[in-house]
């Protein structure tokens, strides 16, 4: 994880294709700059709309593959809530931090908080465990749909 904060986002993926015998095309450029710029937990449809508009004749199916291939090298993270559409995030550029996931509307809440992070750290400690990663994830309601 620390090697996606610590490099470029373009070199990551670039390197990651490269790696796997694939070409950096002006389309996986314009996928990836979108998704880094959405500023949001998005879905493959809405990351779609957002390339098709500057690239009419860019598939579904060709944003999904990249998509896959951002979740694969480490630069996009899967948010999976109930029975609603997988949605990624970058995993770096605003710290650490846990989802608070409306059942209703499906808003997303991102939350921090020192204290949680201390205690996940101690108990994985008393269990003589390393923790790698993690994520909480709490569901519930949200003040509008209560």
């Amino acid at each position: 994880m620390r090697e996606v904060i610590e490099k470029e986002p373009r070199d990551i993926f670039v390197n990651y294709l490269k790696g796997k015998g694939l070409r950096n095309t002006r389309q996986r450029e314009e996928i990836l700059d979108a998704f880094l710029t959405a500023k949001r937990h998005i879905t493959v449809e809405e990351l779609y709309k957002i390339v098709a508009k500057k690239d009419p004749g860019l598939g579904y199916a060709t944003v999904h593959r990249n998509l896959n291939l951002l979740r694969e090298c480490g630069l996009a993270e899967e948010i999976k809530i109930g029975k609603q559409k997988m949605r990624f995030e970058p995993p770096f550029g605003h710290g650490h931090h846990d989802h608070l996931i409306c059942l209703k509307c499906g808003q997303i809440i991102e939350v921090s908080d020192e204290t949680i992070e201390h205690l996940q750290n101690k108990l994985a400690a008393a269990h003589d465990f390393a923790p790698v990663k993690h994520k909480l994830e709490i569901y519930g309601y949200c003040g509008k749909c209560r």
